[in-house]
């Protein structure tokens, strides 16, 4: 048997992990993807690679691309981010302060942001970077009304708003105390 690396051995992992979520047997997935059931066994094993032809194959099964199946076996993340690793953005115009609490990864579908409107500030976007993207805002400090799906809604310290976003939203901190809030966003 080779040594298999740990990508290798979190995909081949992953791939038993896919198959048994759908509650199939080897000899099914075999059935579906026309790969034999022995390849498959040694596979989901680690005992070998994948080809990215049948990869390509499994990707099809399991309805999934292959970029998407293997940013699910990426590294995983750091568990703590520590405050000065958090990426902060500052846009002086618009009066808004963004940091990066638990910045994006492949591997994962949320990230949690803390967001810093100055009284007066306002800021519009047209539409979500992914339709549907689900947002959790909780009010930290101040108050902030945010528009979503043709709604406003003020988020006072400790109140939450929740929704999936659709269309076009907006961020307004009416003051007379900045607002600082964190947003948790899942992507659907």
């Amino acid at each position: 048997m080779r040594e298999i690396g740990d990508v290798d051995a979190r995909l081949a992992d992953r791939l038993a992990e896919l198959r048994v979520e759908r509650g199939w047997a080897l000899e099914e997935l075999a059935s579906r993807s026309g790969i034999s059931r022995s390849t498959l066994s040694r596979l989901e094993r680690g005992e070998i690679s994948p080809t990215a032809a049948l990869l390509g194959r499994l990707c099809a099964v399991y309805g999934r691309t292959m970029s998407r199946l293997l940013a699910e076996v990426e590294s995983e993340p750091p568990q703590v981010v520590a405050a000065g690793a958090q990426p902060v953005w500052r846009d002086e115009e618009s009066g808004f302060v963004r940091r990066s609490v638990s910045p994006p990864h492949p591997g994962l579908r949320g990230e949690v942001v803390e967001g810093r409107l100055r009284p007066g500030a306002d800021i519009a976007y047209d539409g979500p970077p992914v339709p549907g993207l689900e947002q959790h805002i909780w009010g930290l400090e101040g108050a902030v009304e945010i528009t979503a799906n043709g709604r406003t809604h003020t988020v006072r310290a400790g109140d939450c708003l929740r929704f999936r976003l659709w269309g076009a939203s907006r961020c307004h901190c009416p003051g007379p105390a900045p607002a600082r809030y964190a947003i948790f966003i899942v992507l659907p």
